[in-house]
């Protein structure tokens, strides 16, 4: 397949090459940041490619952190027919852990594997790697090759990003993009911080706050709430209110989670293969005591269903306990919320057809982090966006 790259695609894809043939053997990680639009799947086709021509005889394991984006990925890369037989394309999860099954055959935790049999590893989404797992990759001593966006929010919590100061950068908005309205909002966002009022496409404006009609489409939209729609703000009380709100909508009516609800994962735990981030939908829910529900759920990232503890109190609270005075008290179990509505912090490996966001900024925020936080919201919609300013 030939592929149409630009000047600065060339350029990285150089850059990569000469890595990994002569300084991948001594810098074992060489990570590549790109801004929304630039290419950035396009050139690790390319790149794959290239790699198969000059060594046909290395494996690469393409991954991603999230099930979601790894199928994402394996799609771009077959329709540029680089999937070989011998690669391996699914979650980091997948690739470097086994399970550990009971006497009954269930999965009761995850050990990291010995060994890999691959000669280079790609990771997709690599903002969204935490230290841990980036130890236990490092750990192979495999050469990797680490993309993710540059233009993003910084994690949450702790001070772990991998690609906050990436090696290589793409910077380019691809032809291919420029005439997306999604991309042109990207561009606004990072730039300026600031997206006037107005249509920008089907399915894609502003909305005035103040203004009526702005909020009767607003209400329509989330009284319509799907799987295919993200709800995004940034405060953690417009984000209860939301959820309450859409909860309503959908008919249950008692104020504790029920089976059916809508919930995300608020913490790591990578012996049960959950992270921060995921969303699920409760099957079963029992009060185990006060403070704990044994629950088991059900994740739109294939990753089979959660049996465990969660937290009874952690259900519509202003912040996740997992930060909190109280965190000791959080361990015996599992952290969930409702999952309708999201910050954009805990939206950055989520994207959807659609998305609402409502633009809230912390006033400790400064202009940067703002154009941060406002490029990651609108490059969470694929097809359709709604912003209530």
């Amino acid at each position: 397949m030939n592929f149409d790259l630009s000047p600065d695609q060339r350029q990285v894809l150089n850059a990569l090459w000469q890595w990994l043939k002569y300084k991948s053997s001594t810098e074992h990680y060489i990570t590549v940041g790109g801004y929304a639009g630039t290419g950035k799947t396009t050139s690790l086709a390319a790149f794959r490619s290239h790699l198969r021509k000059a060594m046909p005889k290395k494996r690469v394991a393409f991954v991603s952190f999230t099930g979601k984006a790894a199928r994402v990925l394996k799609n771009a890369l077959e329709k540029a027919k680089v999937v070989f037989p011998e690669d391996f394309t699914g979650t980091i999860h997948s690739l470097i852990y086994s399970p550990i099954l009971s006497d009954s055959q269930e999965i009761i935790g995850w050990d990291r594997k010995k060994s890999l049999d691959y000669d280079l590893i790609i990771i997709d989404e690599a903002s969204m790697v935490d230290y841990i797992i980036w130890q236990d990759l490092k750990a192979y001593g495999v050469p990797i090759i680490a993309v993710g966006d540059h233009g993003q929010l910084p994690p949450i919590h702790g001070n772990f990003n991998l690609v906050e100061k990436p090696h290589l950068k793409l910077e380019k908005i691809h032809r291919q993009a420029e005439g997306n309205p999604i991309i042109q909002l990207s561009m606004l966002a990072r730039e300026n911080g600031e997206i006037p009022v107005g249509r920008y496409g089907e399915g894609i404006e502003k909305l005035a706050r103040d203004d009526y009609d702005s909020q009767e489409v607003v209400e329509r939209l989330l009284r319509n709430f799907t799987a295919e729609i993200l709800i995004l703000c940034g405060y953690n009380s417009t984000r209860v209110r939301l959820n309450n709100f859409v909860r309503t909508t959908l008919g249950f009516e008692e104020p504790e989670p029920q089976p059916g609800d809508r919930v995300i994962c608020l913490r790591n735990n990578h012996k049960k293969n959950i992270y921060n981030g995921m969303i699920g939908e409760v099957n079963s829910l029992q009060k185990d005591s006060p403070e704990w529900y044994f629950a088991e759920i059900e994740f739109e990232e294939s990753t089979g269903v959660f049996k465990g503890l969660i937290s009874v109190e952690q259900f519509n609270a202003a912040n996740p306990r997992n930060f909190s005075q109280q965190r000791a008290k959080t361990l015996a179990g599992d952290l969930f919320d409702f999952g309708y509505a999201l910050t954009v912090h805990k939206a950055q490996g989520s994207q959807a057809k659609k998305v609402v966001l409502f633009e809230e900024r912390f006033k400790q925020m400064d202009d940067a982090m703002w154009r941060r936080w406002l490029y990651t919201a609108v490059t969470r919609a694929e097809e359709e966006l709604y912003i209530l300013g």
